[in-house]
């Protein structure tokens, strides 16, 4: 699932189509061409418009403008255009663009790449990496084309919400932003319980018996949440440096283990049998569940897109840094994958507990054990690097709702200097630390968290549902010159769509399956499907709520 680590590795490892629609050549809103204020007013910005490459160098100089710097006390509020319609249009706060092709490239690859997936697909030895390859083709190729276009076809603010509503709209597109936000609330304590575990690999022995300790893990959870929602809150051109830093530091380890597993063959010969019937994978039933596992773990470079405010020139930035990013990320996967194989036997992989198990068994085989305590450091940033990255994404949905004002305007407002939309920045931050503390509770209370956890399970992958949905029907809409398409048009790109929906829909019945040591089984079921079915029933009754408050103006 996205690359998402379970908690620490148990801490050692529709709605009336008469809404305007959002479009970039949208030949219903002619006022941009005749009121000039648009020209001269920085502080907004209509989220309708984004209709070429000028229009958005435009609002890039925005952010030189002196006015944003001579009047920091005011807090930026969105106006709404009045529309013939039941739900008024509003406009986007004006945001910085501030990242980069490079910046989007490393944020693709820290979210997009998970250094936990590498032991976990070795565990299945050779036949991994055919699945890897099924998994590319399955999910990974669709979700790269499809966020490719959409991306282009409509870069702004709030992506896969933006793609929903454009095609479904404002319900779907509030249930598609509400499941993947509240799937991944209980993501940021996991990830940050898997850097705390790794941590410990620095100081070797001697600091493995804070493993069990729930104070330590609450503290370095506690700390790296700060970290990465104070350096979010002032600014993407900060925050971003840290996704960079956790980027790099993923690929480190990655690469080293690509070294390794080379330097460990040549001395000593591959210690996993490369015979054709071990690439052959199995059809289980257990083994077809891990297979629908390792596809999501290409997911993530989707989620850039909800950023498309801030990207500069996001119609052409965003598909060559997915183009770029996605090559890397298989290339990684596959190669780290074999070289673990290549330096231990199967056997040995499937009793690792995460990663730097594995770096510290391949490090000792060729006496290069030094080289274990700064691999975790790397690691543990990584992890640093990837929170940073998913908590800016994903802040950006309940802020684009809170501009639709299905949820409450002021998570839509921006800060005052830096330009960001710090209220929901710090509402996100204040679920995601109860999360932390309920990630380490007592037996009573860490019973409500993995309902909280189960609940994100099946909603996870439901806006992945809407959007390769989102795909098949806006094909029906005609797309400028200037928009990246995929390549065979719309021929391949119904395919594309069609290939990952149906991978999508799978998995979904996959992950309602439960594993051969659940005790009781039905009980499981109930759980994923039911904390499911509530996660969805709470946001169409926060858009019911919601609506009414757009309809009463």
């Amino acid at each position: 699932m996205l690359g998402h680590e379970e908690a620490g590795e148990q801490c050692v490892g529709a709605e009336p189509r008469g809404v305007v629609p959002m479009t970039p050549t949208d030949p219903t809103h002619p006022t941009h061409e005749t009121h000039p204020t648009h020209e001269t007013h920085p502080t907004h910005a209509t989220r309708e418009t984004r209709p070429t490459h000028q229009t958005q160098a435009t609002h890039e100089t925005h952010e030189t403008h002196p006015t944003h710097e001579t009047h920091p006390t005011h807090e930026t509020h969105p106006t709404y255009v009045t529309h013939p319609t039941d739900l008024a249009q509003p406009t986007l706060p004006t945001l910085r663009r501030v990242l980069t092709f490079r910046d989007l490239f490393l944020y693709y690859v820290v979210t997009g790449f998970s250094l936990r997936w590498i032991a976990v697909a070795a565990a299945a030895g050779p036949s991994a990496i055919v699945i890897w390859i099924i998994a590319a083709l399955g999910f990974f190729v669709p979700l790269v084309f499809s966020t490719l276009e959409l991306s282009s076809r409509y870069p702004e603010e709030g992506g896969i919400y933006v793609w929903s509503k454009r095609a479904f709209g404002p319900f779907a597109a509030f249930i598609t932003g509400w499941t993947y936000w509240g799937s991944n609330l209980p993501y940021f304590p996991g990830l940050l319980y898997f850097g705390a575990a790794n941590a410990l690999f620095m100081g070797g022995p001697a600091w493995q018996g804070l493993s069990s300790n729930s104070t330590y893990f609450i503290l370095v959870a506690a700390s790296g949440l700060t970290v990465a929602v104070t350096m979010n809150v002032v600014g993407l051109n900060v925050g971003k440096w840290l996704n960079n830093a956790g980027a790099i530091a993923g690929w480190a380890p990655a690469l080293l283990l690509i070294a390794l597993g080379g330097l460990t063959w040549s001395r000593l010969g591959s210690a996993t049998s490369m015979n054709a019937h071990a690439f052959v994978p199995s059809t289980s039933l257990k083994d077809i569940i891990f297979w629908s596992t390792i596809a999501f773990a290409f997911g993530g470079v989707e989620s850039g897109s909800t950023m498309g405010e801030e990207i500069r020139d996001a119609r052409r930035t965003i598909p060559r840094a997915i183009l770029a990013a996605g090559a890397v990320i298989t290339a990684l996967y596959i190669a780290a994958t074999l070289s673990v194989l290549l330096a231990m036997p199967k056997e040995q992989v499937s009793g690792l507990q995460g990663i730097m198990q594995a770096v510290q068994a391949i490090t000792s085989r060729v006496a290069l054990g030094w080289l274990a305590p700064p691999v975790a450091a790397l690691v543990t940033l990584n992890a640093l690097g990837g929170v940073g990255g998913w908590f800016a994404a994903t802040a950006r949905l309940p802020f684009v709702a809170g501009i639709d004002r299905f949820l409450p305007p002021a998570f839509g407002r921006l800060h005052p200097k830096w330009r960001t939309p710090y209220v929901a920045l710090l509402a996100q931050a204040a679920i995601a630390g109860l999360f932390v503390f309920l990630g380490q509770a007592g037996t009573s209370v860490r019973g409500a968290y993995d309902a909280l956890v189960s609940m994100g399970i099946i909603a996870y992958f439901i806006p992945f549902l809407f959007m390769f949905a989102a795909m098949i029907v806006l094909q029906r809409e005609r797309a400028g010159p200037d928009v990246m398409r995929v390549p065979g048009g719309k021929p391949v790109a119904i395919t594309l769509a069609v290939i990952g929906f149906i991978v999508t829909a799978v998995s979904i019945v996959l992950a309602c399956i439960p594993p051969d040591g659940e005790p009781n089984k039905m009980l499981a079921v109930v759980k994923v499907v039911g904390s499911s079915l509530v996660l969805v029933g709470i946001g169409a009754i926060v858009y019911l709520l919601g609506r009414r408050r757009v309809l009463s103006g």
